[in-house]
């Protein structure tokens, strides 16, 4: 059994403050990180979570001054507090969707952003949503990942939003930062933090790469035994799941035929 993840403090500017709002998606909670450069006036606060009023309020003792709340993605367990919370700390949000912004100012792919020393890339990783992003925290040699990677096990892609050929660059794309060496570190959006950022990667590369080769082999098998009935499109995607993801509690098995649902789509894209 894992040790439980309460969240803290990591490297010289950043805190986890872990949400109450545990559950089998979630895992631990979601984790709020609040990032400061030593010895300055304002922080910077991704993914304030659910509106939780005890869970805003340690955010608000964390951060102190907040100069801007960055999203990594839109999912309710991220983003649902954070236009409450900027309105409450006097700030904006900076999101890729126009929806979830608070201000004039967006948020993509190669921009860079900086509060008082702080500096924060922002590399486009979608894949799990359409509008999920990574920040990059040079100083740190540390990602933050939101749902692209998660501290233990792994994340859906959540069909249609999701896809998996997105993903799959994704991953791939933050691979390359942690062959470089520029990240070591993953802090992710649920679950403890990773130490060694490119074993983990390596691992979801090949964890998406076996599971694509099981519905490939689930597909076949149920080609080679035809069923007198037939099986609907709509029902394929289960009995998918039923075959691949045994080794998953039965209570997964609708995030899993999400991503089923987005290998399926990948396979037919490959195959046209």
């Amino acid at each position: 059994m894992s040790e439980p993840w309460t969240g803290g403090s990591f490297g010289e500017r950043a805190r986890c403050v872990l949400a109450d709002n545990a559950d089998m998606m979630t895992l631990d909670g979601t984790n709020t990180w609040v990032l400061r450069e030593p010895g300055a006036r304002r922080s910077v606060v991704i993914d304030p979570g659910p509106s939780i009023p005890a869970h805003l309020d340690a955010i608000a003792e964390a951060a102190g001054e907040v100069g801007v709340v960055l999203l990594t993605h839109h999912h309710h367990d991220h983003a649902e507090a954070a236009q409450e919370f900027a309105e409450r700390m006097g700030c904006g949000v900076r999101a890729l969707d126009p929806e979830l912004r608070l201000g004039s100012e967006g948020l993509g792919d190669g921009d860079v952003v900086e509060i008082d020393g702080l500096e924060i890339r922002v590399v486009g990783t979608p894949g799990h949503t359409a509008d999920s992003l990574s920040f990059h925290v040079p100083a740190e040699g540390a990602v933050l990942t939101g749902d692209t990677v998660l501290g233990r096990g792994t994340t859906v892609v959540a069909h249609p939003d999701g896809q998996l050929g997105a993903y799959l660059d994704s991953l791939d794309r933050l691979h390359a930062l942690a062959s470089s060496q520029d990240v070591s570190w993953i802090w992710p959006g649920h679950g403890p933090v990773i130490a060694d950022a490119l074993g983990a990667l390596d691992f979801y590369r090949a964890h998406r790469r076996d599971r694509l080769g099981q519905v490939e082999a689930a597909l076949a098998s149920l080609k080679d035994s035809p069923h007198p009935e037939g099986i609907a499109v709509d029902e394929l995607p289960r009995r998918v799941v039923e075959i691949v993801y045994t080794d998953v509690d039965p209570v997964l098995w609708g995030a899993a035929e999400l991503s089923v649902r987005a290998q399926l789509a990948y396979l037919q894209g490959r195959s046209s």
